[in-house]
């Protein structure tokens, strides 16, 4: 019965996420898909993958997150839960062509 009770209250007090990781892939200093679609008013995660030689961090104020992920690596950038609207992200190494928005739709 404790058992079943700890991971009852588990369940109840772990965000539910998003149907699963939104695959985004940085080459070339772009970011692929550069507009990410997110159900509002629920967090998701955002699965990078670098093939680039070097690193980037993926930076957002909006979204407040920062994330660095190696050259040839891949790392998960959690996304709180959103109000609707457009969120801009951006490759902090690689400004000039690592952009993207991520838009929280209803």
């Amino acid at each position: 019965m404790k058992t079943f009770l700890a991971v009852s209250l588990l369940l109840i007090a772990t965000p539910t996420l998003a149907d699963g990781p939104i695959v985004v892939t940085l080459q070339n200093h772009k970011f692929t898909p550069a507009e990410i679609h997110v159900k509002a008013n629920t967090p998701a995660v955002i699965a990078l993958t670098n093939k680039d030689a070097t690193a980037e961090e993926f930076d957002s104020t909006s979204l407040k997150v920062e994330k660095v992920v190696a050259g040839n690596s891949s790392g998960n950038v959690r996304i709180r839960a959103l109000e609707p609207g457009r969120y801009p992200f951006m490759g902090e190494y690689h400004s000039t062509t690592a952009e993207g928005v991520v838009v929280a739709d209803k």
